[in-house]
């Protein structure tokens, strides 16, 4: 069962797909954070222009939002080429494949978004793509059946997950770079919100900026999503510019607390400590709970609520921290009395 404060998110998830292209960074310099990540990409960038060669394949990992499809389109204007972009749920057969490659140009960039939604059929054709430049593909059945081999420009395969641990090691293997975005710092994100809303044209004061930062969980999308809501609040209710208050006001309406924390969140700890007294408790459980998919829970709730130390793992399930029973407003008063709870 979906929450006005779910469908707002969901409102706010469709303008980022819109989103203008002039709000993404268009060069190594004016992307903000991910330092470790820049520099190799960088080095390679300038080890292939200097040898007059395409970039070796990469995979960029990590939670969404952090700017994997922003750093391939970087990779493509630093290279000077031209880049191809997909998902993998969208390559359903081999010979969806072999229209992609067999249309792209030397140099060229073929990014594929959630590479590990990739039928296991089709990723096999990947690995003589990746590494010879070619693709053997079945014209026909039965008796007329042939094999065709289709040889491919030499192209950068840029692939992007969420989830690793659910890329095959064979194709993982064929990646020269594998390199991981991790959330960002409030610093980081604060950076963000003054660039955005520099080319959006909207004035902000450093508190405005910290306030949304803060409530942003780590991620630039969020960022965004944010200043674009906070600029038509403050635009409708605060005379235009963004301040601490008026950006405060804006995310109470959109549910979202000084910790960052979303309806959501505060259901899954709230349904943790009152019905199982904090934990352990299993995700699976936990989902059935709160009425959501456990993957749903696990990929966007659980690692901003663990990174902020609000929930930990253990062998037997989760659990509630102390500084989520605080900003829950609940205290557990005994350890053995299960259930005992009391407002803070």
């Amino acid at each position: 069962m979906e929450t006005g404060n779910d469908y707002l998110m969901q409102a706010l998830e469709r303008r980022e797909d819109s989103l203008d292209a002039s709000l993404r960074p268009d060069g190594f310099a004016s992307f903000t954070g991910q330092e470790k990540t820049l520099e190799r990409l960088e080095v390679m960038v300038a080890a292939a222009k200097r040898r007059g060669d395409s970039l070796d394949h990469s995979l960029l990992h990590g939670p969404p939002g952090l700017g994997k499809t922003t750093l391939a389109l970087i990779l493509a204007r630093e290279m000077g080429a031209q880049i191809r972009i997909t998902s993998g749920p969208v390559i359903e057969k081999a010979s969806d494949l072999a229209g992609l490659l067999t249309n792209l140009e030397e140099g060229d960039i073929l990014f594929i978004d959630e590479i590990h939604r990739i039928s296991r059929t089709v990723e096999e054709y990947l690995y003589s793509a990746m590494e010879d430049y070619r693709i053997d593909i079945m014209i026909d059945q039965g008796p007329n059946a042939r094999s065709v081999r289709l040889t491919i420009p030499r192209f950068t395969l840029i692939g992007a997950t969420t989830r690793t641990g659910l890329l095959t090691a064979p194709l993982r293997s064929r990646f020269t770079l594998k390199t991981r975005l991790d959330y960002y710092s409030k610093d980081e994100l604060k950076k963000i919100v003054k660039r955005t809303c520099s080319i959006l044209d909207v004035g902000i004061d450093d508190g405005g900026a910290l306030e949304i930062a803060r409530r942003s969980r780590g991620t630039p999308r969020i960022v965004n999503n944010l200043v674009r809501f906070v600029r038509d609040y403050s635009q409708e209710k605060a005379k235009g510019a963004i301040t601490a208050a008026s950006a405060a006001k804006a995310l109470e309406l959109l549910e979202i607390d000084e910790n960052g924390l979303d309806e959501m969140d505060k259901r899954i700890m709230i349904t943790m400590a009152r019905n199982y007294g904090g934990g352990p408790v299993g995700i699976r459980t936990i989902a059935v709970a709160v009425n959501e998919e456990p993957d749903t829970l696990e990929e966007v709730h659980e690692p901003f609520l663990i990174q902020e130390g609000f929930i930990k793992r253990t062998p037997q399930g989760r659990m509630l921290t102390a500084k989520a029973w605080g900003a829950i407003g609940l205290k557990h008063i005994s350890s053995d009395a299960q259930g005992e709870l009391f407002d803070a």
